[in-house]
């Protein structure tokens, strides 16, 4: 939808029209930060080292100090990073846990 040059989008959380930019605000302020063990922002796709051995519930195994863990997917919570590792399924982290890679 377009009135006088400025573009508008339909909100469905409030059922209302607002404009794109307000959209992209509201967006960009529902977005949750997840940061590692060293305070940099992590992102879905980034490649994460552990900082400390983590025993794997359910798994029976631990995970050592140092390794890699690849494509990671950011979860919404901002303490909690969803990936994959040999072995084991469905496996999350906690973010106080690894640094980026």
């Amino acid at each position: 939808m377009t009135a006088q040059g400025e573009d508008f989008v339909y909100d469905e959380a409030t059922g209302e029209w607002i404009s794109a930019a307000e959209a992209a605000e509201r967006t960009k302020a529902d977005r949750v930060e997840v940061r590692d063990a060293m305070g940099t922002l992590l992102a879905d796709g980034d490649s994460v080292t552990l900082v400390k051995d983590l025993k794997v519930k359910g798994a029976g195994q631990t995970l050592k100090r140092g390794t890699v863990i690849k494509s990671i997917r950011l979860t919404g919570d901002d303490q909690e990073i969803d990936c994959r590792y040999e072995g084991i399924k469905g496996l999350v982290l906690r973010a106080e846990f690894v640094r980026k890679a």
